[in-house]
């Protein structure tokens, strides 16, 4: 169809241009009779004269139509051009369809291109091929509050040494730290930058980084340092391995997967000149791990669970009445980077070195300041870019050193309350079997230092978190008779809690309160709705709402549980019961009761749950 347009388009471009050189002739013909016959009469001197303006109009129209004709045809190749591009291109085959990775990038990738990236993908938990096609000194978006650029620091402020702790990150990367900290931090300001190397395994951070930074100290001698374990020993190791070599006035101590922004330094380097038992901490802007841009992040207080898992939680309302988005707030914890007097970090108790691997030591150190005379704040004039990773390189399955972590913090740290950290992690109370180390040094630090309580803590740092002081049972709910099944909380989306083979992980999560209601799924650190089990009718299966929702609409949910003894409704009497569906499977129910009882996996207080009962 398209040979056959531009087949029409070029006769009809001959043609009228034949007529135009015809026409031409003709007019060169009549300026010549013109000549001629200047003693001919007047009034045919006016027809001539008339005959060559409509010839000279004719033309221009002619050349006009002409000009339209030529961009046809040019549009027309272009288009048979494209066509035929189109039909000789190859149509690439996507070989990782399931992959994080290129759910919204890398459409245009070669199918070598696409091994190249999705192995790197693999080894880093982020785009390691794009990193390497990206410049070091990339301009990233001041994503500060406006009134920040507005802001003017002490020109005396101390001096910041910084560290950078990784292991098996990607060299594009590593680089692109180092050259945003030099291109983003006032000279006279940056002490030095310390690499600290937790035993990697690519070769390519090796002689490849040393040349770099040899590269960076023939223009700053001694500016960058390298510091590499001999064994993997874990972050809280590498961080203390920084922090010991350093020798700025400050420490700020960062994960080697991130870009500075603009002006990050003098806010924190001046909110610890003025208090230097401030620990303080940027504001967090996320760095996607697939197409490495940027997402912001609104300022927000570090926190953490019962599990001791970090988390964002809002600042406490104080500051938000005094209406300047600029202002330090204080914060229950630090995140992952920190930025502390370097003195002061030593004498609080730096890090605790027993912690291992993974997980933990931010929040120990976070309770640790607050409860022994210093205080925690982020900064919100001061942010860093930081790449969530898809995967982290230490272990399969970090919740394991996680879990034992978060025990050795209760151990020295949480009093009483130490105990909501089992039921977090739906360990027993005793004899969890987990080896969380020697804490008698760490116990000594305490008492060392005069430190509050942590009710006090509790009190006056953190009040969100929920004390779980009337919680008496939790775990799996089990049918007595077939042990083998448990409560689960259903499919998600949705409000039909089911019976199904039990295996113990958080949809199977259980608590009961003294208060009648039973949470079901895992149950919430701070003071925030739960979903709760209710009576939705006789013969019906339960429900499951949020807590608040079910309290709205009436809902009956309330319940009375002893241990090994029948859930019943206190409004309406009804019992949760196994019933069968119309194939003959079991299925939960509401129904009259008929003496079905059930077990919780781990009790509080036995006492609360049937005086007969032992734990």
């Amino acid at each position: 169809m398209i040979r056959c347009g531009y087949f029409k388009v070029t006769v009809l471009a001959l043609a009228t241009a034949s007529t135009l050189l015809y026409l031409s002739s003709i007019k060169n013909e009549v300026h010549t009779h013109s000549e001629r016959l200047e003693t001919a009469q007047h009034n045919d001197s006016i027809r001539g004269q008339g005959m060559l303006i409509r010839l000279d109009k004719m033309e221009k129209d002619i050349n006009r139509l002409l000009g339209v004709i030529g961009k046809v045809e040019m549009k027309v190749a272009a288009g048979q051009k494209e066509a035929e591009v189109k039909k000789e291109r190859k149509v690439v085959r996507k070989l990782f369809p399931n992959s994080y990775l290129f759910s919204k990038w890398g459409q245009e990738l070669s199918e070598e291109e696409q091994r190249e990236a999705e192995m790197l993908f693999k080894r880093y938990g982020y785009n390691a091929f794009l990193s390497d096609r990206l410049p070091l000194n990339r301009e990233i978006a001041d994503t500060r509050p406006p009134r920040c650029a507005e802001k003017k620091y002490p020109a005396d402020l101390p001096t910041v040494s910084v560290i950078l702790i990784y292991l098996d990150e990607a060299l594009s990367i590593l680089k692109r730290a180092i050259r945003s900290i030099i291109d983003k931090t006032p000279a006279h300001l940056l002490k030095e930058i310390i690499l600290v190397d937790d035993h990697s395994s690519n070769e390519d951070i090796k002689e490849k980084l040393d040349d770099y930074v040899t590269l960076i100290n023939e223009e700053r001698p001694g500016l960058v340092k390298k510091v590499r374990h001999s064994e993997q020993l874990g972050l809280t190791q590498a961080r203390l391995s920084g922090w010991k070599n350093a020798v700025g006035d400050v420490v700020a101590i960062f994960d080697a997967h991130i870009e500075v922004h603009v002006e990050w330094a003098e806010p924190l380097l001046a909110r610890i000149k003025e208090d230097r038992t401030i620990i303080v901490t940027p504001v967090f802007d996320k760095v996607n791990f697939d197409d490495l841009t940027l997402t912001p992040y609104e300022s927000a207080a570090d926190a953490f669970d019962w599990a001791l898992c970090c988390m964002y939680v809002p600042f406490r309302p104080e500051w938000y009445a005094l209406k300047d988005d600029t202002l330090p707030a204080k914060s229950p914890s630090v995140m992952g980077i920190l930025v502390a007097d370097r003195k002061f970090f030593g004498e609080i108790g730096s890090l605790d070195g027993g912690m291992k691997i993974y997980g933990g030591e931010n929040v120990e150190l976070g309770i640790r300041v607050w409860l022994c005379g210093g205080s925690v704040e982020v900064i919100p004039c001061s942010k860093i870019a930081h790449i969530e990773r898809a995967s982290k390189p230490y272990l399969p399955d970090l919740s394991v050193m996680m879990k034992r972590n978060a025990l050795r913090v209760a151990e020295v740290w949480l009093d009483e309350y130490k105990y909501n950290v089992n039921i977090a992690w739906n360990l027993p109370l005793e004899n969890h079997g987990i080896d969380i180390g020697d804490v008698s040094e760490r116990k000594k630090l305490r008492k060392s230092l005069n430190c509050k309580p942590f009710q006090w803590y509790l009190d006056n740092v953190y009040p969100l978190l929920d004390p779980w002081s009337d919680l008496v049972g939790y775990g799996a709910l089990q049918y007595d008779l077939k042990p083998n099944l448990c409560i689960d909380q259903g499919p998600v989306p949705g409000n039909t809690p089911i019976i199904y083979p039990c295996h113990f992980w958080s949809p199977q999560h259980c608590y009961y309160r003294t208060n009648g209601q039973i949470y079901i799924g895992r149950i919430k650190s701070h003071k925030y709705n739960n979903r709760c089990l209710v009576d939705s009718g006789s013969g019906a299966p339960p429900g499951l709402y949020d807590c608040k929702v079910a309290k709205q609409k009436n809902f009956p949910m309330l319940w009375d549980f002893k241990q090994g003894e029948p859930i019943q409704n206190r409004d309406t009497k009804r019992c949760l019961e196994l019933g069968k569906d119309e194939n003959g499977y079991s299925k939960l129910v509401v129904q009259q009761c008929t003496g079905q009882n059930w077990k919780i996996q781990n009790l509080v207080e036995a006492r609360l749950l049937g005086p007969k009962k032992t734990i």
